[in-house]
């Protein structure tokens, strides 16, 4: 059933797809060869048929690499648990990664000055928008179809342990996700007893028996650590039946969310932290654009600085620049600047005080500065010198670093990389005296899923959202 449903909605998308492509493709030749050549009136010669037939010959081919291209970018996978911005990033690329095949092969077999370069742009632009609103409208329907329960998928949950009930959890909290858990298999518990709003429906024993009796899509292991020597004989179980099975483990709080395997001589080992900015090539492009783009930043920015400074100097007495030891790449210490901001303080009375709204420390140039993030730029020359980059977890002070560590699970990790100007958790609003916790989920989501577009995305984001924000005081 569940293959069929699975099947039928990929259907669905395929064909929606096709005529997605075509639309883009039609209406593109009719911008670049009808109404741009007279939106008024269009006299056809036996030349434009020509061109017509010229341009129709690759249609089949177009169609069928963009699918095989769809394919391999994953937008045919199930979608219940897939995030608008990952299934969006998904079609993006997809359809760069089309259009720049659908060039190369132009010029490979010489057809290249029969295509018009405008054409192609219009596809390029047409295909991804006609497909983002496409997908948008399915997820739409599909979601909505789900909250009226229909479409579920019907899920045995087995063991009763802390990641049954997050995953109990999140299915409540996301109903458009179309999944119904039915109950659990336990040996602790009393059958006919609740666990997490979840009826106890039986023995772990009993799963062979429970499986051919009833009809599940999927099976999700969830026993507690002290019954993973059951694990094998539930595998087993699950697999005789055909039904597709998933391990949530009950160390999740240890493992990363996208684990990293490697294959050890056929051992499989999974990385506790895959920070992918600790390769030789990832760390190299990244540290080439912050030296690149922090320098033009610093030629742009050269004005705002020199303004900042000189108002900083004739409304307060003290140093233009306040420095501060912060936590940086690896544990070290490094000093940190920005424009001063508040009234001089002694090394004591600043190094363990959080800024709160309406501090009395704050001057009223300093005031205007933090909530612009203007007092920030001169960690541009940080940036330059290595010690910190554009995008990463903000650096800590000491006092806090010792602090957070004791009392925030896996807070030391964001000294893996860098610390930054602004990153995820600043352009997702966790600024100033905010959730340390909900900044550190932002961090480590940060670390783990590094690209040099998740970077390029913050500083987009930065632009609206990191500049100016409500909890910068």
């Amino acid at each position: 059933m569940k293959k069929d449903k699975q099947t039928l909605v990929n259907t669905v998308h395929v064909i929606l797809d096709i005529l997605m492509i075509m639309l883009a493709y039609a209406l593109s030749y009719v911008i670049k060869f009808v109404i741009k050549k007279d939106p008024l009136l269009f006299e056809w010669r036996p030349s434009d048929w020509v061109a017509i037939e010229y341009y129709a010959r690759p249609i089949p081919f177009v169609i069928l690499g963009f699918l095989i291209i769809y394919t391999f970018c994953g937008l045919y996978s199930q979608k219940r648990i897939i995030g608008r911005r990952r299934e969006l990033s998904r079609m993006l690329v997809a359809n760069i990664i089309g259009i720049l095949v659908f060039v190369t092969l132009l010029y490979f077999f010489k057809k290249s000055y029969w295509f018009s370069g405008e054409f192609i742009f219009y596809f390029g632009i047409l295909n991804t928008f006609f497909l983002v609103i496409e997908r948008v409208l399915i997820r739409k329907m599909l979601s909505s179809i789900r909250k009226k329960g229909f479409n579920q998928k019907h899920i045995l949950l087995v063991g009763c342990s802390h990641s049954a009930d997050d995953f109990a959890k999140r299915v409540r909290e996301n109903p458009q996700w179309g999944y119904n858990i039915r109950g659990i298999l336990d040996d602790k518990r009393a059958i006919g007893s609740f666990y997490s709003e979840l009826p106890i429906l039986g023995r772990t024993s009993e799963l062979a028996e429970y499986l051919e009796k009833n009809q599940f899509d999927e099976v999700m292991i969830t026993l507690p650590l002290s019954q993973y020597d059951r694990l094998k004989e539930v595998v087993a179980a699950t697999e005789k039946e055909g039904i597709h099975t998933k391990f949530i483990p009950d160390y999740s709080d240890v493992i990363p969310s996208s684990p990293y395997t490697e294959d050890l001589l056929g051992l499989p080992v999974i990385n506790i932290r895959h920070v992918p900015l600790m390769d030789g090539p990832n760390r190299f492009v990244k540290r080439a654009f912050d030296i690149i783009f922090g320098s033009i930043c610093l030629i742009v920015f050269s004005i705002p600085m020199i303004i900042c400074a000189i108002l900083v100097k004739c409304t307060s007495k003290g140093p233009v620049l306040f420095k501060q030891e912060r936590v940086g790449l690896h544990n070290r210490p490094f000093t940190m600047y920005k424009f001063r901001s508040m009234t001089v303080q002694t090394d004591e009375e600043e190094k363990d005080k959080w800024t709160t709204k309406n501090d009395m420390r704050v001057t009223g140039v300093g005031s205007f500065m933090r909530k612009t993030s203007l007092d920030e730029l001169p960690q541009l020359f940080n940036v330059i010198k290595g010690e910190m980059s554009l995008i990463g977890p903000r650096p800590e002070r000491p006092f806090f670093v010792e602090k957070f560590k004791e009392e925030i699970p896996r807070y030391m990790v964001k000294h893996q990389v860098r610390p930054g100007m602004t990153g995820w958790a600043q352009v997702n609003g966790f600024r100033g005296d905010t959730s340390i916790r909900k900044r550190i989920d932002c961090d480590l989501y940060y670390i783990e899923n590094w690209t040099f577009g998740f970077d390029i995305r913050i500083l987009f984001l930065t632009v609206f959202k990191g500049f100016v924000n409500k909890n910068a005081y």
